[in-house]
């Protein structure tokens, strides 16, 4: 069985760079298959207030019984419990959900602009991690302007950002702006919602060179950027299928071509960060 590598953040601490997601997947079925993904291997799972499943997590975690920090673990805030009190209120919720005393990474779900209250939540997040409840904390779907305005606002950067990110997507200056400032890239959606990524002429081929399936192609072009990873799946082949993608070397053309394949702004297939205010979506 594969080992994922880590990838560590400006804090220190450190994440594996291949993980399982739950976005989609009711709360009784997360408590079967998350078990069955950690039996795979996985070692990072990933969840959200919003996806109404972390209950199910809270069992697996538990059914699992793996040691505590043998698991990482990461939820997230959802846009309608942004602002200090209510934060701390959902956040009481999720770990009471997880069955958890400590997390290992929080995020604010969406920056939604219009409600204007992502940096007073950012301080409530914070404020848990200096209480000890949360190890490390990030953001997903933030663009570069909501970076800048945390770190002019507060002076602490995230030590993630969780976006969209496929071939067809995949993110080019938000990306370098994260490499600048040390921000960890994560990738949801990897392997597109059904935009076609997968049966991409381009990503047929070098599947077919490597023996491999196009979606283990695409989630080893991600890790071979440096990103971590969150497929996800129900099936529980697929699951094992998705972790062996950690055995597939792509070469430096290969992934060249891959990146190559991204379309702009055209190539989004979830919610844009400008306008999305409900706390749905990956």
């Amino acid at each position: 069985m594969p080992v994922s590598p880590s990838v560590t953040f400006h804090d220190g601490r450190s994440i594996p760079q291949l993980g399982y997601g739950v976005w989609q997947v009711e709360n009784d079925v997360a408590a079967d298959v998350v078990v069955k993904a950690l039996e795979a291997g996985y070692r990072h799972v990933d969840t959200a207030r919003g996806y109404n499943n972390e209950a199910g997590v809270g069992r697996a975690l538990k059914a699992a019984g793996l040691e505590r920090d043998d698991v990482f673990v990461t939820s997230k805030v959802p846009n309608q419990d942004q602002g200090r009190d209510k934060t701390l209120a959902s956040f009481d919720a999720t770990m009471a959900d997880l069955g958890l005393d400590e997390l290992d990474l929080y995020l604010i779900h969406w920056p939604a602009p219009s409600k204007g209250l992502a940096v007073e939540t950012w301080k409530a997040l914070v404020e848990l991690q200096e209480q000890g409840r949360i190890r490390s904390i990030g953001v997903s779907n933030f663009r570069i302007e909501d970076l800048e305005k945390l770190e002019a606002e507060t002076g602490v950067l995230p030590v993630l950002n969780q976006i969209e990110l496929h071939p067809y997507f995949n993110q080019p200056e938000l990306r370098e702006f994260h490499a600048s400032k040390n921000i960890v890239t994560e990738s949801w959606s990897p392997l597109g919602q059904g935009g076609g990524e997968l049966e991409d002429p381009v990503v047929q081929k070098i599947a077919e060179t490597h023996g491999a399936s196009p979606a283990q192609v695409v989630i080893a072009w991600n890790l071979a950027l440096g990103n971590v990873v969150i497929p996800k799946s129900v099936t529980p082949e697929r699951i094992i299928s998705n972790f062996a993608s950690l055995e597939v070397e792509l070469s430096d053309d290969e992934i060249a071509q891959i990146t190559g394949l991204h379309k702009g702004e055209a190539g989004r297939q979830g919610g844009n960060p400008d306008d999305m205010i409900a706390h749905q979506g990956a």
